[in-house]
């Protein structure tokens, strides 16, 4: 029995890879054939859905997409959930309930909650389990069950090239300006202005910035390099390890990037 088990020890090991290495590729050709686009919508007729957007497979939750506006050159991460009204199939009247502007990311896991008005300027990025919504459960009624008194809707605003961090919470009635930070589990209501940095549950301003003082408190650690003058698409896509290429654009130059200053 010893030499037979020493026999089958290694064809089994041999299998258990074989078998590790088939499903890895099995898994990533679904990602690739579930992932959601303008040139491959699957089942989704959003209402609108720009060129090189993509939606990652596995999606979460969406539902009511036809209310659902996503511009071009948009990456939206596993898991996300994407919906609009309380239930699917609902005729949520003629115009989107959440608009999601070009360039931007939404990490994987999070959720965009939309009832009456959810939008994203362009370049917004979330990281994962970030949860955005635009509608509150009311409790005043001490009579009836809470999930079952009618909810409090307020527009959400977020403004081009924000940066919602990780397990950030936007609740209704937020507005928040461009160039913001949001911190990571962060609770944000009310108004946020351009360009400041917001932290904590409920957020409060930690930084802000104007032209004559800059951003204040000052920030303590040096500013990263700048892209050296005269970087090609190629080179960057090298130097950042990114495809950035637009739909249908081919590789032209693979010269390597030239030294950083």
């Amino acid at each position: 029995m010893s030499i037979v088990r020493r026999l089958l020890g290694p064809v089994r090991e041999r299998s258990r890879r074989a078998a590790g290495h088939a499903v890895h590729r099995g898994w990533r050709w679904l990602r690739d054939a579930g992932a959601v686009s303008n040139r491959n919508p699957g089942p989704y007729r959003f209402g609108e859905l720009g060129d090189g957007t993509t939606l990652a497979f596995p999606l979460g939750t969406v539902f009511n997409e036809r209310w659902i506006t996503i511009g071009p050159f948009s990456i939206i991460g596993e898991q996300v959930t994407l919906s609009a009204g309380f239930l699917p199939g609902l005729d949520l009247g003629p115009e989107p309930i959440v608009r999601i502007g070009g360039g931007c990311v939404i990490g994987r896991g999070s959720h965009i909650v939309g009832h009456q008005r959810i939008e994203l300027g362009d370049d917004v990025w979330t990281g994962p389990d970030v949860y955005i919504t635009d509608q509150a459960h009311e409790y005043r009624d001490t009579e009836v069950p809470i999930g079952k008194q009618w909810p409090r809707n307020e527009p959400v605003s977020i403004g081009a090239g924000s940066w919602i961090g990780t397990g950030a919470v936007i609740l209704p009635g937020a507005r928040i300006g461009r160039n913001v930070v949001v911190a990571a589990n962060s609770v944000v209501a009310g108004e946020v202005p351009d360009y400041a940095v917001v932290a904590g549950a409920p957020a409060r301003q930690v930084r802000t910035w104007n032209p004559e003082d800059g951003w204040q408190p000052p920030i303590r650690h040096d500013p990263p390099r700048p892209v050296p003058d005269g970087l090609t698409a190629a080179q960057l896509r090298a130097l950042v390890g990114w495809d950035l290429r637009l739909p249908g654009e081919t590789p032209a130059d693979s010269s390597p990037p030239p030294p950083a200053p």
